[in-house]
């Protein structure tokens, strides 16, 4: 019964067009940071590439997988930095797919010594699809046992509806050594998404992002002239996200010690109630890995959001796996420029 109500209601709602499509979410917003605000395109100061899969309540059907890579390179001369990002989703039962591919610039403004503010903005193409093919139908079924039958249904569905369209986003973030502050909106123009030929805009995202880092005393691997200091520190943040009639929030910390991370999050609002239900969604707890060279390095982080929603961990939550490898690119003969970097986490 539950598979076919949910059926019955993705029908409806592709059909009618009229369902306002929400953006995908990452739990690790710092470990996609050209997903996150375009301003934080080339943030490291090197080059950057990096990772993002994320597999939501894949014990039902209607489970959503969302992939995401992206580069970012800053370029020292100019103080601008270029990025592209390409993001593919998927919904498991309708096959709903999206596709984006998002090219990036930013630009670092020193505002005094322990000031800095990167605006950036991004233009994206996006291709839209959903396939019937894979839906099964009453007449698929043996009416006296219910069991399938392997035989093509009789309905008629067109099974290659498409649509493709440009978008334009905008974003900026203030830092300085320690805090940052960041405000990204997204589909600024509100580009007509719908499959079917109805006027679908695609509602205006906003998501305001921020933390502190809190720097301990220095760790240290090695000994004698081998011996090399690494990260301590705790690093609270959050990130508020605003798309049509939805509110969502994070508010969680960051562990460092290097070469180890950990994390804690929180997800919902819990004073704001979702058409009767409380806004209470899911624990996230991270765990990642730092590998630090002489000039690169590479971070794995891995996270379970653990569901505390009316949908229950009987949804499987959700899995989420980040893989991003920083190096330098710049010309080595060039003295180094004292500048500021964001301090946000990697994760």
């Amino acid at each position: 019964m539950y598979r076919i109500c949910l059926l019955i209601s993705l029908l409806i709602l592709a059909l009618e067009g009229t369902v306002t499509a929400q953006d995908p979410q990452f739990s690790q917003f710092y470990a996609a940071p050209l997903y996150l605000n375009p301003g934080l395109a080339g943030a490291t100061g090197q080059a950057r590439a990096g990772i993002n899969y994320r597999n939501q309540w894949p014990a039902i059907d209607a489970n959503f997988t969302t992939t995401s890579a992206f580069f970012d390179y800053y370029i020292e001369d100019y103080k601008s930095s270029v990025g592209m990002i390409i993001t593919r989703d998927r919904e498991g039962l309708a096959g709903l797919r999206s596709l984006n591919i998002g090219l990036q610039y930013a630009y670092e403004l020193q505002i005094n010594e322990n000031l800095g503010f990167r605006p950036g903005i991004q233009v994206s193409l996006y291709n839209r699809d959903i396939n019937f093919g894979k839906l099964t139908f009453g007449d698929q079924y043996d009416p006296t046992t219910g069991q399938f039958l392997d035989k093509p249904t009789a309905e008629q569905f067109n099974t290659n509806f498409k649509k493709t369209f440009v978008d334009l986003s905008m974003g900026g973030v203030f830092f300085t050594r320690t805090a940052w502050l960041g405000v990204s909106a997204w589909h600024l123009t509100q580009p007509n998404q719908s499959l079917i030929g109805e006027n679908t805009p695609l509602p205006l995202k906003l998501s305001v992002h921020g933390g502190f880092k809190f720097y301990l005393r220095q760790g240290a691997t090695g000994k004698g002239i081998y011996a090399k200091k690494t990260e301590r520190s705790i690093a609270p943040a959050f990130q508020y996200r605003h798309q049509g009639q939805f509110d969502q929030a994070d508010f969680g910390l960051y562990f460092t010690a290097s070469p180890i991370v950990l994390g804690a999050w929180y997800r919902g609002i819990p004073f704001k109630s979702v058409n009767g239900f409380v806004n209470n969604e899911s624990i996230v707890l991270l765990i990642g890995f730092t590998q630090l060279g002489a000039k690169d390095a590479i971070n794995i982080g891995y996270s379970f959001d653990y569901t505390v929603s009316k949908l229950g961990i009987g949804s499987g939550g959700a899995h989420e796996i980040s893989l991003v490898y920083t190096w330098p690119m710049r010309n080595p003969r060039k003295p180094p420029r004292d500048k500021l970097i964001i301090p946000c986490p990697d994760f």
